[in-house]
């Protein structure tokens, strides 16, 4: 999948509020739209190079830029909560753990609510999945959320409901990054959530985590990783 540039390099100066960030280009010092909210604080720290999209020209948007990838260690992450249902759209038909499924449906509305995808699996069954963008990875585990999301929990809960009565449900976890061994929950930073995600798995939604290869031009697959859901306490 292609990453909408050309892209302007950069260094992270500050972050004032969760949606703003303040870089350095060419010896000043620009405003740039952040466009993930959560804590990333392994990730934007002093002198980071950070990669900015340049917001369209006329436009009435109060900063110039979008960050949208940050380097670590020599490695690109992407910034953008939006790239992983792109990824998932565009990028379907090449990832193996789909072979042979469909997509009937991206936003799809079930009573009040709006489920990311609705798939069709190899044996004609419909799966409502949802997609979660991971950034954060250390020592090679990759971990969500990196900040409390109550939002987040609502969907977990949804899908095993829905699990509950009969219906194929998936959370699928797209790290934007190459580097991670294994995912399981940050559960010190979100525990109701960890939880929430292993009452999913009991229930039998299915829990995926998928890393992808990012570079300035492009997001592409890169490789299914296990899934931990086992507590600290109980390891």
């Amino acid at each position: 999948m292609k990453i909408e540039g050309p892209l302007v390099k950069g260094t992270f100066v500050e972050r004032p509020n969760r949606f703003i960030t303040h870089i350095r280009v060419n010896g000043d010092v620009v405003v740039s739209h952040l466009l993930d909210p959560g804590r990333l604080k392994e990730l934007l720290v002093p002198r980071a190079v950070v990669w900015l999209r340049p917001a369209p020209e006329n436009t009435t948007r109060k900063t110039q830029y979008s960050t949208v990838l940050v380097e670590k260690k020599g490695v690109l992450v992407s910034l953008d909560t939006t790239l992983p249902n792109q990824f998932l759209r565009k990028e379907f038909d090449s990832i193996p753990a789909f072979i042979g499924w469909s997509q009937l449906k991206s936003e799809y509305k079930l009573g009040n609510h709006r489920i990311d995808f609705l798939l069709k699996d190899d044996q004609g069954n419909k799966v409502f999945a949802e997609v979660k963008s991971v950034t954060y990875v250390s020592n090679g585990i990759a971990q969500f959320p990196d900040a409390v999301t109550i939002r987040g929990k609502r969907h977990v809960e949804l899908l095993a409901s829905l699990s509950n009565k009969g219906e194929r449900t998936m959370i699928l976890f797209i790290c934007q990054r190459p580097d991670a061994n294994v995912f399981q929950p940050m559960w010190d930073r979100d525990p109701d959530f960890s939880k929430a995600l292993v009452s999913a798995k009991q229930a039998n939604v299915d829990i995926k985590c998928l890393t992808t290869n990012v570079s300035l031009k492009e997001m592409t697959f890169c490789r299914e990783i296990p899934v931990n859901l086992t507590p600290p306490n109980e390891r």
